[in-house]
């Protein structure tokens, strides 16, 4: 198949990428080029702003695709620039949505299931505000998600739409899972902020990878949408002490107001599983129509870990900071 990637150099772009052909198929990317990258040489590129119409239409013009699958997709403008564009051009345009499409809804319980997307939203945060950021995220993904569904319903436009947790892969570009074990490699403690947490429950990269190809394999999901999520849903205390105890550390962890670690810009990077806005989604119609098995917490974790140690990322930035960290949990 002829296979478009829209991004496709970061994260989960990258990881499909070699899958795809592996496979067999054709893949050409679509991305700015401002990423350094490690694809293959013969990948064909294109460049552009996928945000920039003309740019876009350029850089597509005279093309068909079996399917595309876009990474890079984030409000309802995009969305529509790329519905038309591609119009009678594809055979299957996967969509990587996010959790964050339900934590914009006024009072939804937890977790989230596919059924829940329609319903009222919550008043917007102030502006200025990191929450007011990611609301405005959640929200122009619903718009996306919108233009795509209502494309679907005026003209069959054949979409997916998949929505995704928080992401834990080797390629991670926020450095989470490394960042927590740099801090109990070095033996200080971990600050968690004071107050209720959320639950955890996120996904492993390669599943995600594993259901684009399925959907690519066998062109199911049209003109639906998908929670891909792992099976298990457990506490950050917990999460840290199953680290911990792989990676052959102890787990220390020291409350430190929530104010305290904002006012001192610590937080999400000190802990960024402490962050309010981490959904906790539903996978059993991604189980029950796409076939999905999710890989064990356990399993996945002990990838990341072998992975990190013997290619170790870049030092986060906030990691910069630890020194700060410890500091403050010894005057707490």
């Amino acid at each position: 198949m002829e296979i478009l990637i829209i991004g496709g150099t970061r994260n989960l772009g990258h990881l499909l990428t070699p899958k795809l052909l592996e496979a067999g198929h054709q893949v050409t990317v679509f991305n700015r080029g401002q990423t350094v990258e490690e694809l293959p040489a013969d990948v064909p590129r294109l460049r552009g702003d996928r945000s920039d119409p003309v740019c876009l239409q350029r850089a597509l013009a005279g093309r068909s695709f079996d399917v595309v699958v876009d990474t890079t997709l984030y409000n309802g403008d995009d969305a529509h620039t790329i519905t038309t564009l591609l119009d009678g051009r594809v055979g299957h345009y996967i969509f990587l949505s996010t959790g964050q499409v339900y934590l914009v809804r006024l009072d939804l319980p937890r977790p989230f299931a596919e059924n829940d997307y329609e319903g009222p939203l919550r008043k917007a945060p102030p502006p200025g505000t990191r929450d007011h950021g990611e609301w405005t995220y959640g929200v122009e993904k619903r718009q996306a998600e919108d233009v795509l569904a209502r494309a679907w319903g005026t003209r069959r436009f054949p979409s997916t739409t998949l929505r995704l947790p928080m992401v834990n892969s080797e390629r991670d570009h926020f450095h989470r899972i490394d960042g927590y074990l740099l801090r109990l490699r070095d033996g200080g403690p971990i600050l968690l902020p004071t107050g209720a947490h959320l639950p955890l429950r996120h996904v492993y990269g390669g599943d995600v990878v594993r259901a684009i190809a399925t959907l690519v394999d066998t062109g199911l999901g049209k003109g639906c949408a998908y929670n891909l999520s792992q099976d298990e849903t457990l506490s950050v205390e917990d999460f840290l002490a199953l680290l911990a105890s792989m990676a052959g550390y102890e787990a220390r962890v020291t409350r430190v107001n929530k104010g305290l670690l904002e006012s001192r810009n610590l937080l999400p990077e000190c802990s960024p599983f402490s962050d309010p806005w981490m959904s906790e989604l539903d996978n059993r119609r991604s189980k029950a129509e796409l076939g999905m098995q999710y890989t064990p917490l356990p399993i996945y974790l002990q990838r990341l870990i072998g992975h990190y140690k013997s290619h170790p990322p870049p030092m986060p930035e906030g990691y910069r900071r630890r020194r700060e960290e410890i500091a403050l949990a010894c005057d707490t």
